[in-house]
């Protein structure tokens, strides 16, 4: 009995591992990228940051699903003095990968990033980028179903996501 649970143990160890293993599209393209919103600092979803001395916050009104599989959206970060910077940024939920495509910031407003794809996971400046998609922007490797289901679930936070209302 023993030997027969570990067994199903690894078994579902080894299917875990080999399901984080999804095929990439090779001829998979990114669409034109669409120039950043306006910035927004009110009505922003707060996103629950430890550790961090910034706040940040997503504006729902900026989130989008290109045809590409890409959420796009903005993201705001506020210091306890009150400075507001913000990334406009789009997650490839196939890939768990984030690219800033453009960075706001109070003097210049919005100028160009001119970043790579980056592992979400790996990625230190971008712990919000790998929360927008753990609580949100993603399903598994794809894109939830709609902007209006990312901001419902970046509102409703992980620990009450599947509480029945």
């Amino acid at each position: 009995m023993h030997r027969r649970f570990i067994a199903l143990v690894l078994a579902g160890a080894a299917g875990i591992a080999s399901a984080q293993l999804v095929p990439v599209d090779p001829d998979w393209k990114e669409q034109q990228v669409p120039p950043p919103p306006a910035l927004r600092t009110s009505g922003l979803i707060e996103l629950e940051m430890r550790g961090s001395t910034l706040r940040f916050g997503v504006d729902p009104a900026s989130i989008a699903i290109g045809a590409d599989g890409i959420v796009r959206y903005v993201v705001v970060a506020t210091s306890t003095t009150g400075t507001v910077n913000a990334m406009y940024e789009g997650v490839r939920c196939a890939s768990g990968e984030v690219k800033v495509y453009a960075r706001h910031n109070p003097d210049s407003g919005w100028v160009e990033g001119k970043g790579d794809w980056q592992p979400l996971h790996l990625t230190a400046n971008s712990r919000h980028s790998l929360q927008i998609a753990r609580n949100g922007a993603c399903i598994g490797h794809g894109p939830n179903r709609s902007a209006e289901y990312i901001v419902r679930d970046l509102k409703t936070g992980p620990d009450r996501k599947f509480l029945s209302p």
